[in-house]
């Protein structure tokens, strides 16, 4: 006698299935730039918010990542991004995008949207919209019972 599939489980692997391939389309377009999906979202945060204190970088990105200093040192070696202390508090150092890291993130955006959006046309705009709603409420649901 085997498990009867369930509305929960169906959910689940579809969303993992769904997730696993539209980032997949992402991924490969962002690898194509010579970045993984870490780097391009801390460079994205940057770009969009300005100057972030590296150690509050990782609840940030959409990604968990271990080690954001290990990302900040390797965005820092392209030259997309300086480290500077903070003026208030020289225990606080802060990533900072460079022109060049800007320039990038400019070249770049466009053409990673349409991907994205390529990679979810499966699905009508109404459809994306109903979807997304959706999805965050399962999310704040799921992350505010985790406690």
């Amino acid at each position: 006698m085997g498990f009867s599939r369930n509305e929960s489980l169906d959910l689940f692997i579809a969303l993992s299935r769904a997730s696993q391939w539209v980032n997949a389309h992402a991924d490969r377009d962002i690898r194509g730039h010579g970045l993984n999906r870490t780097e391009f979202g801390v460079l994205e945060l940057l770009y969009h918010k300005g100057a972030q204190p590296i150690q509050q970088i990782g609840g940030k990105v959409l990604m968990s990542s271990g080690n954001i200093t290990y990302v900040v040192d390797k965005l820092e070696q392209k030259n997309f991004v300086k480290r500077r202390a903070s003026t208030e508090d020289r225990r606080l150092i802060f990533a900072e995008i460079t022109e060049q890291g800007k320039q990038f993130i400019e070249d770049v955006f466009p053409g990673h949207t349409e991907i994205i959006e390529k990679a979810v046309e499966g699905l009508s705009a109404e459809e994306q919209l109903a979807a997304a709603k959706l999805l965050k409420k399962l999310g704040k649901y799921a992350q505010d019972s985790f406690k």
